[in-house]
């Protein structure tokens, strides 16, 4: 279980947590880094006006400042600084002042901790870890990227000590081309009103509709209709065909979708579906959107969402397209801990304490414990010569395995004091199982 932090919305994790967490991260880096994505890193801090240039969010932003400046005042404006909420604008504008410096089309990952004025609960902190792929483009970029960004995904995900997943597509141009094509002509409007679905459901999101947006019954009814299409396989596009609905932005957004689905059905079977009530509420996605929900831990909320972009990131004439998906993952980890879906086999690296006969044997120690890591073994060496039990009891509440001894003579035996076995050993070359070396992360139950 998850120790909660003394400051709401800010989680700290335990040694053994914090195992898990970077269990995680390790999965997550090594399947990008195996699919070529780079690693980038940006300032946590971004001016207001280039956080909220693309309109407004419906998070709340913490401002930077200094408690004082030199004049007094503190700064004001589009040019203060604060906390990026997300690592998509951050990239966006990392590209924009690196693009002489990067090769196109430029595949990125990036781990960093994010902030968001949320309201805490458990899936939901004010300061968390989000980890992105992009790939992004100079002028275009393939239709195959956003195709390949959810198979990047849906892999790294099987990987992780989470339950099943169920990575939801769709395609804004679908969705605003059938908008259109029943006379809703405020398109991003009916995404807002269609992105809260899930949370008011479908009569008050039909009531929205309406009142705001000015829809006719008939046309709320074919809206939330077009939501309530959800398959795994290609066959949503008769379904959708059938309503008899025509726009050339729908034919596009049709084929789109039918490309990742029809592949991902492939390759991922059973955990990339067509879901037409995915919106995303965020106005610079163009095209692909995608959620991912834990099947059976819907409650959570999205795990991982992203989608296309084709004007996110531009200077002058020049327009930088991008497709990404951000991995929630203190949601995950969060979620991994109270269910116990998986746990540390130990609370510390360290598999080795080498013992003092005496306080004289602490140096000599020492040169047990450079020859053990010298070959990749986690070692800890006694602070002080109290009684072998105690220093035994020190290891055990430590979680340590083994306790090496140093005799008089200059021999060496090292103990295993789960299992009670002790053996003659020599620190150039005795080496623990494999699953002892270094602490491991097993699913439970």
């Amino acid at each position: 279980m998850a120790r909660k932090s003394s400051l709401s919305g800010f989680p700290e994790w335990l040694p053994q947590e914090r195992l898990v967490e970077l269990h995680v991260l390790d999965i997550l880096r090594r399947t990008f880094e195996l699919h070529g994505f780079s690693n980038v890193e940006t300032r946590a801090v971004e001016t207001v006006g280039q956080l909220l240039r693309k309109g407004e969010i419906d998070k709340e932003v913490y401002a930077v400042s200094r408690l004082q400046d030199e004049d007094g005042s503190a700064p004001a404006g589009e040019d203060s600084l604060a906390l990026h909420f997300d690592l998509t604008v951050p990239f966006a504008r990392y590209v924009v002042e690196n693009a002489g410096y990067l090769a196109f089309p430029f595949r990125r990952y990036q781990i960093q901790k994010v902030w968001r004025g949320e309201r805490p609960q458990e899936g939901r902190a004010r300061e968390f870890t989000q980890a992105d792929i992009d790939v992004v483009g100079d002028g275009s970029l393939p239709f195959r990227y956003d195709v390949e960004i959810a198979l990047v995904i849906a892999e790294a995900l099987s990987a992780l000590p989470i339950p099943d997943f169920q990575l939801r597509v769709n395609n804004r141009k679908l969705a605003e081309g059938f908008y259109r094509g029943i006379g809703l002509t405020d398109t991003p409007g009916v995404l807002r009103s269609i992105d809260k679905l899930e949370k008011i459901g479908a009569g008050r999101v039909a009531e929205l509709l309406k009142a705001e947006l000015g829809a006719t019954d008939e046309q709320a009814k074919a809206a939330l209709s077009l939501a309530e299409i959800r398959t795994p396989d290609t066959s949503f596009v008769e379904r959708v065909r059938a309503f008899g609905v025509t726009d050339p932005l729908l034919d596009e957004g049709l084929a789109e979708l039918e490309q990742v689905i029809a592949e991902a059905s492939k390759r991922a079977p059973g955990k990339v579906i067509a879901d037409l009530s995915i919106a995303r509420g965020l106005d610079y996605y163009t095209g692909t959107v995608y959620e991912t929900v834990l099947v059976g831990h819907e409650a959570l909320g999205s795990i991982c969402s992203g989608g296309r972009y084709d004007a996110l990131a531009s200077k002058g004439n020049r327009t930088f397209p991008g497709v990404g998906l951000s991995i929630g993952v203190t949601r995950l980890v969060t979620r991994i801990l109270s269910q116990e879906f998986a746990a540390a086999t130990r609370q510390v690296p360290t598999a080795v304490l080498v013992t003092l006969a005496n306080d004289d044997s602490w140096s000599a120690a020492q040169d047990v414990a450079a020859a053990l890591r010298s070959r990749g073994i986690p070692v800890e060496v006694a602070a002080s010569a109290e009684k072998f039990g105690k220093q035994i009891k020190f290891a055990d509440r430590r979680g340590i395995p083994f306790v090496w001894f140093t005799s008089e003579d200059g021999t060496h035996e090292v103990k295993d004091i789960r299992s009670g076995e002790q053996v003659s050993a020599d620190p150039r070359s005795w080496t623990p199982p494999a699953e002892d070396q270094w602490p491991a992360v097993l699913p439970q139950g």
